[in-house]
């Protein structure tokens, strides 16, 4: 009976402390939206994760590898987000925009900060990799039956269509809905789509 007791009370502690670590990447995460990278302090996370800067360095050991769990959570989670049917590209669409909505002013904000900081660069520079790789097994059936040539172009111009900036120009600077972002989204994928480019 004792030892049932105790293997409860430690998977009890276990989730809670699986709960608070989750707490504090996310505050991380949202700062990030909300201030530069450089000037977000333990504090400020601590603060947000209703934690305190003791509990942060018990969980993470120091800043520098708060913040490279930060981006790791955050883009274990970007995967999740954008996943999409193969060949489908009104549930491509949709997928890109809910995954803006979620994170479209985060990326736009540490896109911001690439050409200053380091870590920020190897970050973005991951993000634009993912989405290429992203356009190509999305787009892949529409994309199959191209040259090499036509194929790299196209998916060019489809990564540019889907691109977080193309969002932010619909969605920020137009101030366009979320909806009627979508579909000037899928108005130039399936313009792009509907007649491949060709290299000069």
């Amino acid at each position: 009976m004792v030892g049932s007791e105790r293997a409860y009370s430690m998977a009890t502690r276990s989730v809670a402390a699986a709960q608070t670590k989750e707490a504090i990447l996310r505050a991380t995460v949202e700062l990030a939206t909300e201030k530069l990278t450089v000037e977000i302090v333990l504090a400020d996370v601590a603060a947000r994760a209703r934690v305190t800067v003791q509990t942060i360095l018990r969980h993470f050991g120091s800043r520098d590898r708060l913040f490279d769990a930060a981006v790791a959570f955050a883009s274990a989670e970007v995967v999740t987000e954008r996943a999409a049917p193969v060949g489908d590209v009104a549930e491509a669409v949709r997928a890109i925009i809910d995954h803006y909505e979620t994170r479209g002013d985060w990326v736009i904000a540490l896109l911001g900060q690439e050409a200053s900081n380091e870590r920020i660069r190897g970050v973005t520079v991951l993000g634009k990799q993912v989405h290429r790789e992203w356009v190509e097994t999305v787009f892949g059936p529409q994309l199959g039956n191209l040259t090499e040539s036509e194929r790299a172009a196209v998916a060019d111009l489809l990564s540019v269509a889907t691109d977080v900036y193309t969002w932010k120009l619909l969605r920020r600077d137009r101030d366009l809905s979320r909806d009627r972002t979508e579909g000037r989204m899928r108005l130039l994928v399936d313009a792009i789509l509907g007649s491949p480019a060709k290299e000069n």
